[in-house]
């Protein structure tokens, strides 16, 4: 992310080639680079993609771990194989865990069985001995296929939010049979591919024909099970997806379009990249909405540091669609705003007593009320924070150019 310049270098050989990147997927930390000087692939044979690797199999892992110019090499078995979290992205995708050696420089390094990869070295878990985590093969043909139109669409998510069903009184409370399992629905995210398809208390019995048990896990060959979240996730954005429900004692079948990328439902949005923040300046007030990037600029123990109630809402969810958390992160002092410089870190839910969703609200809010004398901002304990319209309009351009900021909003993303 963020790149400038990039070079490549081919082992064992002296010349170093300008490449670009064609697609990164932060949500499984993979990306796709190309050289244009073909000359670069003289000689070279590609090499194959296989399946997902079965437990306890003998992998090698290449790459250049803490620096060094020369190939390193290190040897494990595959000794688990199943969702976890990615570092890069903070979300759950499957990965397998092996006992090589994979320290920092050893990151999107091939990891081999034979002569054919079956998985992209990823990261490790500190304080512990040789456990590595790789990318796997479903997931690099999941990122690759979806390259083929041209565009990056990333990994679909339902909108569903599940409980599991193992104790008997909740199975015997929503009438599943005894050769019955499932997992029960609590809410579906506005907006979701599966409203108006899926709702509040049905029982989610299969998908695509995979029987889901108890514990919210599918069968999955070389792993056992697997959480069905796997299931979704190898699906393509615009693909069908197939479930059986149980709804009222009455068992039906739905099917809806995965429409919506991993990561779209959460109020708080992950880490972002390769684009500039999103803000807007009225009065020297600065509003954003609250990112993940914002509560990192705390420092390294931000999750520590950030004040609780900003870092509560990294866990809630959107009561609707296009829902944000907006903030007043800070005053650029000027004659319009005395007796608010040192306000900051302030949620704000209303403008000109109008409930507001998100800064596109704030926005509309302020150019609604054009013709009133004031602009009150109300926080989340209903406190006021009221401007006079005509003095920060006509301060606005002073306090731009004293603060060396060239608009006083962010330009609209795509």
């Amino acid at each position: 992310s963020n790149q400038t310049f990039i070079q490549v270098q081919s082992h064992g050989r002296p010349k170093r080639y300008t490449a670009k990147v064609l697609a990164v997927s932060h949500e499984t930390d993979l990306a796709l680079l190309t050289v244009d000087d073909l000359s670069f692939f003289q000689n070279l044979r590609a090499l194959e993609i296989g399946e997902l690797p079965e437990m306890q199999q003998e992998v090698i892992v290449y790459g250049f771990p803490i620096g060094g110019d020369t190939l390193s090499t290190t040897s494990g078995v595959i000794s688990r194989i199943e969702l976890q979290t990615y570092v890069h992205s903070g979300f759950k995708f499957l990965a397998a865990q092996i006992d090589a050696a994979v320290n920092p420089g050893n990151s999107g390094g091939p990891v081999m069985i034979g002569d054919q990869i079956v998985g992209v070295a990823m990261q490790s878990l500190s304080d512990s001995e040789n456990i590595g985590y790789i990318v796997p093969t479903p997931v690099i043909k999941h990122f690759l296929d979806d390259l083929e139109d041209g565009h990056l669409d990333g990994f679909p998510e339902d909108g569903t939010f599940v409980q599991n069903m193992e104790n008997p009184g909740l199975r015997s409370k929503y009438g599943l049979g005894d050769e019955q399992t499932g997992i029960l629905v609590n809410a579906v995210f506005p907006g979701s591919p599966a409203t108006g398809k899926i709702f509040p208390e049905d029982v989610i019995l299969s998908i695509d024909g995979h029987k889901i048990a108890g514990d919210g896990t599918i069968a999955n060959g070389p792993t056992g099970r697997i959480d069905l979240n796997h299931l979704i996730q190898m699906h393509q954005i615009g693909e069908n997806q197939k479930m059986e429900i149980l709804r009222d004692g009455e068992i039906k079948q739905v099917e809806f379009n995965l429409t919506k990328a991993v990561g779209y439902f959460n109020l708080v949005d992950r880490d972002q990249y390769d684009q500039p923040p999103t803000y807007f300046i009225y009065g020297g007030l600065v509003f954003m909405p609250l990112t993940t990037n914002y509560l990192k600029t705390w420092g390294k123990d931000w999750k520590e540091d950030v004040p609780s109630y900003l870092l509560a809402k990294l866990y809630d969810y959107p009561s609707s669609e296009g829902e944000e958390v907006v903030i007043l992160t800070n005053v650029f002092p000027a004659s319009v705003n005395v007796g608010y410089h040192e306000y900051s870190e302030i949620i704000i839910t209303a403008v000109n007593g109008n409930d507001i969703q998100n800064l596109k609200d704030l926005i509309k809010e302020i150019e609604k009320g054009r013709g009133q004398p004031f602009i009150t901002f109300t926080d989340r304990d209903g406190n006021k924070i009221v401007l006079d319209r005509n003095q920060a309009e006509k301060e606005l351009e002073g306090i731009l150019e004293a603060y060396k900021i060239p608009s006083d909003r962010s330009l609209p993303s795509d």
